[in-house]
């Protein structure tokens, strides 16, 4: 009686992984027949037809891709994130270095205000120096 359950439960097991291998496969990599044909041998011949799938019908050395689905990733693995943060830093240094020269520009021209203008090296009225 034990074998007669064991053996039942054997085919049934071969015979779902086989029916549901033939319709998980894409139907242009099945081997030998179409994947219709294939699901109704296996349907009409449940153990045959499943040895039969996975001997002659099932595609060979191929690995089934697997979906790649866009996800997101750490930021210090993105290396578009990685050059828009150091791009960034540069453009904060960049405006913190104008805005202490614009502050020292307006410090020294307060300074200045009251002072005399003292001889430049700027042209003279006539282009020359």
């Amino acid at each position: 009686m034990l074998f007669r359950v064991a053996l039942a439960v054997a085919v049934l097991v071969i015979f779902v992984y086989g029916l549901v291998d033939v319709i998980r496969t894409e139907g242009r990599q099945t081997r030998g027949i179409s994947k219709p044909a294939w699901i109704i041998v296996q349907v009409v011949l449940p153990v045959l037809g499943a040895i039969l799938w996975l001997l002659i019908g099932r595609p060979r050395g191929t690995a089934q891709p697997r979906p790649s689905y866009p996800h997101p990733s750490a930021p210090d693995d993105d290396p578009d994130f990685l050059r828009n943060l150091e791009a960034r830093r540069r453009n904060q240094a960049e405006a913190e270095r104008l805005r202490k020269l614009r502050d020292e520009l307006e410090s020294k021209a307060k300074d200045n205000r009251g002072k005399p203008q003292r001889g430049t090296d700027e042209h003279d009225t006539d282009g020359l120096k």
